[in-house]
């Protein structure tokens, strides 16, 4: 069974035959034709999800778990709109998403008619493309048109980088006939071809980097055994030093993963030593303010950025050149061009790294109970083979300081790095996950997201803990919102709520702690997949200790 409109019938027939197989609809009438079309078909899983902006996020997190297109579907209006905040995040943190309006038809555009906007390449400058699917197919030249433009839209999910692309589709009503005779299209070879860099440039990029300072940076990645490898034949060089973050997904002893810890620790005197000539950049945002702040004021001879497409990443302003190129190819042709250095800089930054760790284990058994406390006990008790989920702010940041633990997977919604979204993506990466799923997220993104509990997808391998510090407590600890009057009601959003009734609302299991004594007793049972649903773990902590423990931290040197 599908709709009796034809343009809906075509996509979805060519969205299946794409091999794409995911869909979250939420509830309307002007897209009662997308309904009908995805939800009926046994070849699709389609998804329920009442709230547009978890709903965008819950599908966010199927496209990061399963690494293909997931499409979202929605009715006209405002419900458009609540798409946003994820369409910008999976667009610079290049996830693909296929997003499908359903519209009134252009002679019911600004003239009163209700729940009717201009949804024509409303999405802007966060998609990748826009497309307008022509409301009726009948003849031979619309049906081609509408199969290309179809075509076209799925392609551009996923080449040359992924990331999110619209389509917007005009009904006439009457919108909830069906027939069960639907409408036949066919997968299109887009002539789309991998950018191959060129031999010789990969050759004078290797013959500067002899001899040379160099420094790699891994900036947020999903999980590549390909890439961790090569990347780890660069740390083994003398005068290489990879950083990574957690959000890297990259690991090996040879890789500096806890970058705060050792900039914090250089003074003047130091900085040549630890200034790179060149920098080699990969993969999206980096977490550390820190890094940015000194390659900025230290600038490098040369600074390339590796990407698919060719994304002009000037994170450190100066950038010399951004290389449109596969990076797995790139760094299998260079390594092989580079020649032996005998160099001290990897050794630099290792001894450094060495004296920064012990002095983060000395530094954690004099502090009292705090926010640093409990990220320690986290980190030593998750399981070794598990799925981390990082919100935004200070949750991301604390895990920097921890370094990355083989075998977990590290998720963080640092595209655009709002507190929008956390549990919702969560929510869609643990249910097409056969692992175990922790969300560590702060009080206020907790709530702001709290409609994500409003979702009957949630799984027993899903764990979140909430830091309730009780406000944004990231503010206490960044320089300028303490020096002003308003940084307790305007800032930290200082307030006294709890989880508890949230979770009993949406029938979720809930508990809570106060002290590092009770947290260490319940983590290793918490973190135990049963079959009883998702739980939720809310930690108190006190706000104001927090932020001087945090600062004391950096300054700390034994």
């Amino acid at each position: 069974m599908t709709s009796d409109k034809k343009n809906i019938s075509l996509l979805t027939d060519i969205f299946i035959k794409s091999g794409l197989t995911d869909i979250v609809i939420s509830p309307g009438s002007r897209n009662a034709p997308i309904i009908i079309s995805f939800a009926n078909n046994h070849n699709i899983n389609a998804y329920s999800v009442v709230d547009e902006r978890s709903a965008a996020f819950f599908a966010m997190g199927l496209a990061l778990q399963t690494r293909k297109t997931v499409a979202i579907a929605c009715t006209s209006g405002s419900a458009v709109l609540n798409y946003a905040p994820a369409i910008a995040e999976a667009y610079y943190q290049k996830i693909p998403l296929l997003i499908l309006t359903a519209d009134r038809p252009q002679h019911l555009i600004d003239v009163g008619d209700g729940q009717t906007i201009r949804q024509t390449n409303i999405f802007g400058n966060y998609v990748k493309n826009s497309y307008n699917l022509p409301m009726d197919i009948d003849s031979t030249e619309d049906f081609d048109s509408a199969q290309i433009m179809i075509n076209k839209a799925i392609s551009d999910c996923v080449f040359p980088a992924a990331g999110p692309v619209h389509i917007n589709i005009p009904f006439d009503e009457p919108i909830y006939n069906f027939t069960d005779v639907s409408v036949s299209g066919k997968v299109m070879n887009m002539n789309r071809l991998r950018a191959v860099f060129p031999d010789d440039e990969i050759r004078k990029v290797a013959h500067i980097c002899d001899g040379s300072k160099v420094m790699v940076i891994v900036g947020q990645h999903t999980l590549d055994d390909i890439l961790t490898q090569l990347v780890n034949e660069l740390a083994q060089k003398s005068n290489f030093v990879v950083l990574t973050e957690t959000t890297s997904n990259v690991y090996g002893d040879l890789i500096i993963d806890t970058i705060d810890n050792i900039i914090s620790s250089i003074d003047a005197n130091e900085v040549c030593d630890f200034k790179p000539d060149v920098v080699i950049s990969i993969g999206g945002h980096v977490v550390s303010k820190m890094i940015k702040k000194f390659i900025r004021a230290n600038k490098p001879n040369y600074h390339w950025h590796l990407s698919p497409s060719g994304d002009k990443m000037n994170t450190y302003f100066c950038l010399t050149d951004a290389f449109a190129t596969n990076e797995i190819d790139f760094l299998v042709s260079f390594i092989g061009l580079l020649r032996p250095t005998n160099s001290n800089y990897s050794k630099l930054w290792h001894t450094r790294k060495q004296k920064k760790d012990n002095d983060r284990e000395k530094y954690l058994s004099t502090i009292g109970y705090s926010d640093f406390l409990v990220y320690n006990s986290i980190v030593s008790k998750l399981p070794k083979d598990c799925v981390l989920h990082l919100g935004n702010s200070t949750p991301v940041r604390y895990s920097q300081l921890f370094g990355s633990t083989k075998g977990v997977v590290y998720n963080s919604n640092r595209g655009v790095s709002g507190i929008d979204g956390q549990v919702s993506t969560a929510v869609g990466y643990a249910y097409k996950s056969n692992k175990l799923n922790v969300l560590i997220t702060g009080d206020l993104g907790f709530f702001y997201d709290s409609n994500g509990l409003m979702n009957k997808y949630l799984e027993s391998n899903l764990r979140i803990i909430i830091i309730n510090n009780s406000g944004g407590g990231i503010f206490k600890f960044i320089p300028g919102p303490d020096t002003t009057p308003n940084v307790d009601e305007f800032f930290v959003a200082a307030h006294n709520w709890k989880a508890e009734h949230i979770c009993k609302a949406f029938g979720v299991a809930y508990q809570s702690v106060d002290s590092i004594e009770t947290l260490d007793d319940i983590l290793d049972v918490f973190f135990m997949i049963q079959d009883n649903g998702a739980q939720v773990l809310e930690i108190f902590t006190p706000i104001d200790k927090n932020a001087l423990i945090l600062r004391d931290y950096f300054n700390f040197a034994d």
